[in-house]
């Protein structure tokens, strides 16, 4: 006679093992790379807005307007390259984020 205990017992731990450890597991990774992300941006906006109260001091020590125009068209093509190395930044943790959270576990 089989016992329905033991069965129920061993149903949940193959249910466990096979599908709520995993979920649980891509869940974890899920909030850890939201959090790394959104941090990452925050260090980016932090450093965007340093880059510009900078060349803010610079033009309001600026001795005339081809003064003020040369500090705001370097500061405008250096803010053109941060923003493109920024979005890639972000790209590349997003590809990563997204593949942490779907790859599976691998066995030890």
């Amino acid at each position: 006679m089989v016992d329905i205990n033991e069965f129920a017992n061993k149903a949940k731990g193959s249910f466990d093992e096979t599908f709520a450890d995993p979920a649980r597991k891509a869940g974890m990774k899920f909030v850890e790379g939201g959090s790394n992300l959104g941090l990452r941006m925050l260090d980016q906006a932090e450093s965007n807005t340093r880059e510009a109260f900078a060349a803010m001091r610079q033009v309001a020590e600026a001795k005339d307007l081809s003064q003020v125009m040369k500090i705001q068209g370097d500061f405008i093509r250096e803010q053109s390259n941060r923003s493109v190395t920024q979005a890639r930044e972000i790209g590349e943790l997003i590809m990563k984020f997204g593949r942490d959270v779907v790859s599976p576990e691998k066995s030890e």
